[in-house]
């Protein structure tokens, strides 16, 4: 395969590092990091990607025009770490999948290198410290590519509940010319373990502004979820604040998770499961639909890093209720954008719900409001553009004009 990096030697060529990175047009797996790959190449920067490889996918590909390396590093039953979000419970659970994360290191080290020599980037950008990070800091080492570390929220709750990743996050983010979290929230946990070190600069990820748009009727009793099953997502008090509401009130559930057979028996046990229709993980295109019908978006997660379906609700003014918590924080702007609950229980969830229900009014204009909120920070051309100062700044020059 030829590279079309090569077309323009005067180019800034950036090389994603990323262990999630969409396997085809359309798939969910790190498609934010598509898009912002795509507004990058709307400013003149060459972006390829490197990641690891799984089954059924090619070795060298292009997705939506990107070029993508898919490293290989064991074989193909243990090629499982990546794109589906569950690296860290596989890693706890098994030891052929410890042995694969060690591997997945060794080879994309290599291949790292390999790739630096073949298009010749100046600078690699990794996303998540862990396990980008780490493999870029140690190729940096030997070969003096500079690079640029972006963190999104499960790999600083990985430095924060595991021994020894906040040694190996502070290694990290001292050998990277420059790095960045998606919200505030992350940017104060990052320093608080790596106090001497500047802080992380906050830029978020870009949002899918031409996919999510408002339209459509709006149910007056349908309640959204979107994202993993499990109980950092909180979709278990999101059941339990269905089973009390005082509105009859239906949910959809989108998403798949270790905890999605537990919370089907849950449904039941609270008498709800006719109200409750699980839909699975989808892929994007299949969501904006639901968004622009349900009556709200319930984001019940503790510690998030960003919440983007929080922004994607928003792009398609559908209110937002979610806890006051992690970075959704920077997302939701209590009483203007959406509804932020302090206090994490299934009644207070209850509570917020029912009040925004009995209010359709005031549900549509904190839509519209969130609506103009997410377009100002989120579209992929202002991202695109704050990182292109990023990485001119971290390779000493600026963007000629």
């Amino acid at each position: 395969m030829t590279s079309a990096i090569a077309a323009d030697p005067a180019a800034l060529r950036v090389l994603f590092l990323t262990h999630a990175f969409p396997r085809w047009t359309g798939d969910a797996a790190g498609s934010f990091i598509l898009r912002f790959a795509r507004a990058l190449r709307q400013l003149g920067i060459e972006v390829s990607v490197l990641a690891p490889h799984a089954a059924n996918l090619p070795t060298r590909d292009s997705v939506d025009g990107i070029e993508v390396v898919r490293f290989r590093y064991a074989p193909p039953s243990l090629e499982t770490l990546a794109y589906t979000g569950t690296m860290a419970e596989q890693v706890r659970d098994s030891w052929s999948a410890r042995f694969a994360l060690g591997s997945l290191f060794g080879a994309g080290f290599w291949r790292l290198l390999r790739e630096q020599r073949r298009i010749a980037p100046r600078l690699v950008h990794a996303h998540w410290w862990f396990p980008a990070g780490v493999v870029a800091a140690a190729a940096s080492r030997l070969s003096g590519v500079p690079f640029v570390t972006s963190m999104h929220g499960s790999d600083v709750r990985l430095a924060r509940s595991t021994a020894g990743a906040a040694t190996a996050l502070q290694w990290v983010m001292r050998a990277s010319r420059a790095t960045t979290t998606v919200s505030r929230w992350l940017s104060d946990e990052a320093h608080a373990m790596t106090p001497e070190l500047p802080a992380p600069r906050v830029l978020p990820m870009p949002a899918a502004t031409e996919l999510f748009t408002p339209g459509g009727t709006r149910a007056h009793d349908r309640l959204l979820f979107v994202g993993r099953l499990n109980a950092q997502k909180g979709i278990e008090l999101l059941l339990r604040a269905i089973g009390v509401m005082r509105t009859p009130t239906r949910l959809d559930v989108v998403g798949d998770g270790p905890d999605a057979d537990a919370m089907r028996t849950l449904a039941a046990s609270l008498g709800i499961a006719e109200r409750v229709t699980w839909h699975g993980a989808l892929p994007q295109p299949a969501l904006p639909q639901l968004y622009r019908s349900a009556s709200a978006l319930i984001v019940p997660s503790r510690d998030e890093g960003l919440g983007l379906v929080a922004v994607e609700a928003q792009l398609c003014e559908t209110p937002v209720i979610a806890f006051d918590s992690g970075g959704l924080r920077d997302i939701v702007e209590h009483g203007v954008t959406g509804i932020l609950v302090d206090v994490f229980t299934a009644d207070a969830l209850a509570r917020a719900a029912d009040e925004l229900l009995a209010s359709p009014d005031r549900a549509a204009s904190l839509g519209v409001a969130g609506r103009r909120a997410a377009l100002a920070v989120f579209s992929p051309d202002a991202v695109a553009r704050s990182y292109d100062a990023i990485y001119r700044s971290a390779l000493g020059s600026s963007r000629s004009k």
